[in-house]
C-alpha cells in the first residue's frame, strides 16, 4: 500500500465501491475434515502445553475413576459394619482425592486456554495479513461488516471451542473408556446393562447434529450480514438523517435482524434437543441399573457397595457422553466460523508480483500507456485503447465528465487492477516487472476523499514517511498550508483525532493528506481533486506548494475545476473511456472541441 496516500485499499482512488449493499451472500465452505486438519496445524505449534494438559487430564480422570470404587468399599466394609473410624479415614482420603482431581483439572484448563489464545492470535494475524495481500477487486464484492465478522465473531467462536472443548472431548472419551473398564471389572452383567442405552444416544446425537449443522452455518452468515448492515448504516448515518430515511433504515435492520433470529433460533432449538433427550436416556439407563442391581443383590449376585459404585459410575459414564453431545454442537458453530475464516485465507489475489519482479530505488518518471483496455466487470469496458506518454517531470492533467475513466487510469498506473490488454510502462519497463509494494512506495497520492487514522495529527502526517523527524513533519504541514489551523488546535500536532477525522472539516482533512504526500517525497505524484474541499484563498497557497512539490517529478492531476490545471504541460481529455483530445490549455481551446465546451460551461465565456 502506498505510504503517501495512507488510504486504505478498499477506498483507494475514490472509485465507487462495488456491490456493497447492506450485506452480501457468503459462499459456504464444504470440507469439514479439511477445516479440522487446518485448525490442528495451528494448534500443534503448542505441542508441549497440549502434552502437559493431556497428562493432567489422565491424572484427574484416574482420580475421578477411583472415587466410585472407594465409595463401594466404604459402604461394604465400613458403613454396613458400622465402623465409624474406618469410615472417617476413607472420607478424608476421598476429600484428598477430590481436591487433587480439582487441581489437576484447573491445571489442564489453564494450559488449554493458553494454547487456544496463542493459536487464535496466530490465526487472526494470518487472516489480517491476508487482507493486506488481497486486491481491490476482492473488497469490491464484499461488505466491510461481513469481513469484520470473520475477524471477530467467527474467530471468537473458534476460540471458545478450542479453549473449552478440545481437551474436554479427550477427557470425556478417556472417562467413558475408564468407566467402561471399571464397570466390567466390578460386574460384567451390570456393565452390559449400562451400555444398552449407548446406541440410542449415538443415534439421536447423529440425527440432531445432522439437522443443526446447516443452521449453524446460516447463523454465522446472517450474523456477518447484520454486521455489514450496521457498519454501513453507522458510516452513512449523516446521509440517512439528511434524507429522512431513518424509518427505512430501521425496517431494513429489522428484516436482517429477524433473519438472524430465525437462523439462530433454528440452530439453537434443534441443538437444544440434545440435552433433554440425553438426560431422559441417562435416567432410563440409571433406572435399569438400579432395577437389575436390586434383583442381583437380593439373589446374592452383587453387594450394596457394588450397586452404589455402579450408580456413581453410571453418572460418570453418561455425563461425558452428554458433554460430547453438547461439545459437538459447540464445534458445529466453531467449524462454521473456521470455514468462513479459511475461505478468506484461500482467496488468491489477482495482483501478485511476477517471479523476477524488480526492486526500485528510484523512478525517473517516464510513463507510457499503449492501447490500454480495461473493464471492472466482464462486458462493461471502462477504458478503450488509451495511449499517451508522460515524460519525466511533466505535469499531466486528466479532465472529463464524471465516470469517464480518469480515476481508472490512476488505478491502473498504481496497479490496483491489472489491464485487460495493452501495456503500461514506467521508465521503459512494464509495471508488472516491478514489485507492487515498491512501485506504490514511489508514487504519492492525494485523494479527494481523505482518510485519517485514529491518532495524533503528527502521526497522521508521518504516515507518509514513518522515519521522518518532527521538524520534517512540521515543514511538510507548512508547505501544505496545514500549519495555520494545526497551531490553533488544543494540542497542536499532538491533538488526537478519531478514525476518519470527524472532528476536522473536510478541507482540514485534505490539507493533512497533502502534507502527508509532501512528506513522502515520492518520484511520481498523483492529485485526485486534491483541493476540491478547500477555499479559493487557501487553494492558491496550496497550489504554490504543490507546484514546488511537482518540480522535477512527473505528476498527474485529476481536476474538475479547469482553472487549476491551465499551467499543465499536457491535458488529456477523457470521455466515455476514450482519449479524445490532448494538448496544452491554449491548444485545446483553439481546437474548439470538447475541452473548449467544458471550459466555456465553467466560466461562461
Amino acid at each position: 500500500m502506498n505510504k503517501a496516500s495512507a488510504q486504505p485499499a478498499p477506498n483507494a482512488i475514490g472509485r465507487a465501491r462495488g456491490p456493497r449493499g447492506f450485506g452480501g451472500p457468503v459462499v459456504k465452505a464444504k470440507d469439514r475434515k479439511g477445516t479440522i486438519k487446518r485448525i490442528w496445524k495451528y494448534m500443534e505449534k503448542q505441542k508441549l502445553a497440549m502434552i502437559a494438559s493431556i497428562i493432567f487430564v489422565v491424572i484427574s480422570t484416574l482420580l475421578n475413576l477411583l472415587v466410585p470404587y472407594l465409595i463401594g468399599v466404604i459402604i461394604d466394609q465400613y458403613i454396613i459394619p458400622k465402623d465409624m473410624n474406618g469410615t472417617l479415614r476413607f472420607l478424608v482420603l476421598l476429600a484428598v482425592i477430590y481436591i487433587a482431581a480439582a487441581m489437576f483439572t484447573w491445571f489442564q484448563t489453564f494450559l488449554m486456554v493458553r494454547v487456544s489464545l496463542k493459536t487464535i492470535r496466530v490465526l487472526r494475524q494470518d487472516l489480517f495479513g491476508k487482507f493486506q495481500t488481497l486486491s481491490l477487486r476482492f473488497f469490491d464484492k464484499r461488505t466491510h461488516g461481513d469481513l469484520m465478522s470473520r475477524v471477530t465473531n467467527d474467530i471468537e467462536s473458534l476460540n471458545n471451542a478450542l479453549s473449552q472443548s478440545v481437551i474436554q472431548i479427550f477427557s470425556s472419551i478417556l472417562m467413558v473408556s475408564g468407566v467402561t473398564i471399571a464397570m466390567f471389572l466390578l460386574n460384567w452383567v451390570l456393565a452390559i446393562i449400562s451400555l444398552l442405552v449407548i446406541p440410542l444416544i449415538i443415534f439421536t446425537t447423529k440425527k440432531i447434529i445432522k439437522y443443526s449443522s446447516s443452521n449453524f452455518i446460516k447463523r454465522q452468515r446472517d450474523l456477518g450480514e447484520l454486521n455489514g448492515f450496521i457498519e454501513e448504516a453507522i458510516s452513512g448515518n449523516e446521509v440517512i438523517t439528511l434524507f429522512g430515511q431513518e424509518e427505512k433504515a430501521f425496517k431494513k435492520f429489522d428484516m436482517v435482524n429477524e433473519r438472524l433470529r430465525h437462523s439462530a433460533t433454528a440452530a439453537d432449538t434443534v441443538s437444544g434437543f440434545l440435552g433433554p433427550i440425553n438426560n431422559f436416556i441417562n435416567n432410563l439407563g440409571l433406572a435399569l441399573i438400579i432395577g437389575v442391581g436390586a434383583l442381583m443383590t437380593v439373589q446374592g449376585m452383587a453387594t450394596v457397595g457394588i450397586i452404589a459404585a455402579f450408580v456413581t459410575y453410571s453418572r460418570q459414564f453418561f455425563r461425558p457422553i452428554n458433554q460430547l453431545s453438547s461439545l459437538l454442537n459447540t464445534f458445529q458453530s466453531a467449524i462454521a466460523g473456521a470455514e468462513r475464516v479459511f475461505e478468506i485465507m484461500d482467496e488468491t489475489s489477482d495482483m501478485t508480483d511476477n517471479e523476477n519482479a524488480m526492486e526500485i530505488d528510484a523512478l525517473k518518471g517516464d510513463v507510457e500507456f499503449s492501447n490500454v483496455n480495461f473493464s471492472y466487470e466482464n462486458g462493461k469496458q471502462i477504458l478503450k485503447n488509451i495511449s499517451f506518454q508522460a515524460k519525466a517531470g511533466e505535469k499531466i492533467a486528466l479532465v472529463g465528465p464524471t465516470g469517464s475513466g480518469k480515476t481508472t487510469i490512476i488505478n491502473l498506473l498504481m496497479r490496483f487492477y491489472d489491464i485487460n490488454s495493452g501495456e503500461i510502462k514506467i521508465d521503459g519497463r512494464r509495471i508488472q516487472d516491478y514489485k507492487i509494494s515498491k512501485l506504490r512506495e514511489k508514487i504519492g497520492i492525494v485523494l479527494q476523499d481523505t482518510f485519517l487514522f485514529s491518532g495524533t495529527i503528527m502521526e497522521n502526517i508521518r504516515y507518509g514517511r514513518l522515519e521522518a523527524t518532527n521538524e520534517e513533519v512540521i515543514a511538510a504541514a507548512k508547505m501544505a498550508s496545514a500549519h495555520g489551523f494545526i497551531k490553533h488546535l488544543p494540542g497542536r500536532y499532538e491533538t488526537h483525532i478519531t478514525s476518519g477525522g470527524s472532528s476536522l472539516s473536510q478541507g482540514q482533512r485534505q490539507l493533512l493528506a497533502i502534507a502527508r504526500a509532501i512528506l513522502a517525497d515520492s518520484d511520481i505524484l498523483i492529485l485526485d481533486e486534491a483541493t476540491s474541499s478547500i477555499d479559493t484563498r487557501t487553494e492558491i497557497e496550496i497550489q504554490q506548494g504543490l507546484n514546488r512539490l511537482s518540480e522535477g517529478r512527473t505528476s498527474f492531476v485529476i481536476a474538475h475545476r479547469l482553472k487549476t490545471i491551465e499551467n499543465a504541460d499536457r491535458i488529456l481529455v477523457i470521455h466515455q473511456g476514450e482519449l479524445i483530445e490532448s494538448g496544452t490549455h491554449e491548444e485545446l481551446l483553439k481546437q474548439k472541441g470538447f475541452y473548449h465546451e467544458l471550459y466555456e460551461s465553467q466560466f461562461n465565456i
